[in-house]
């Protein structure tokens, strides 16, 4: 048997996904919370997530229709932890009462790449933008992939930008993603 020293023991912070029983989810990720409380961890597990869908239901109540919101477990069975990997914090997770294993290969976790966060939307990243108000972008996907354009305004989280472009010999204000454009320089 392999030390989980040897295998596990890093520096860095990364999100994890562990195995919990079915319906476990919210009792785990509240005995972990408790346990780097009381422990005072929170530089080794820094945060729990259940991911979620939010729903809506339509339900048949006799002569109308009422929705009702709901969140249905995007991965039911599995919480996702973002801890320092080390023998303590790797402990406390895995003898945590309703947890069956970490994802990875033997007692091995494996890190989530920082596509998977974002495909599963644990973390918001805040884009790095190339460009500021008034300066020329070039448009460089989608259906005005070519154009040119000057920035006007750029969102608060940095996702969304409006341009005025040339279109049809007309000055049109435009909403595109910041990563369909590329500054000119």
């Amino acid at each position: 048997m392999t030390n989980i020293r040897e295998d596990i023991n890093s520096d860095e912070v990364r999100w994890y996904v562990i195995h919990t029983y079915s319906g476990y989810e919210k009792n785990v990720e509240t005995n972990i919370r408790k346990i780097v409380e009381n422990r005072k961890m929170e530089h080794l597990i820094q945060d729990l997530k259940i991911p979620l869908e939010n729903l809506d239901e339509a339900e048949e109540a006799s002569a109308k229709s009422k929705k009702e919101k709901y969140d249905r477990k995007l991965l039911p069975s599995y919480v996702l932890v973002k801890m320092k990997m080390c023998d303590e914090s790797w402990h406390v997770v895995r003898n945590t009462r309703g947890v069956t294993a970490f994802v990875g290969p033997g007692s091995k976790p494996i890190p989530l790449t920082d596509e998977e966060v974002q495909r599963l939307e644990i973390e918001t990243y805040v884009p790095a933008v190339e460009f500021g108000i008034s300066d020329s972008v070039r448009i460089i996907d989608g259906a005005l992939k070519g154009s040119v354009g000057i920035v006007e305004e750029i969102s608060p989280d940095k996702k969304k930008i409006k341009l005025t472009i040339s279109m049809f010999g007309r000055q049109t204000v435009i909403e595109i993603d910041t990563s369909s454009v590329a500054k000119i320089d």
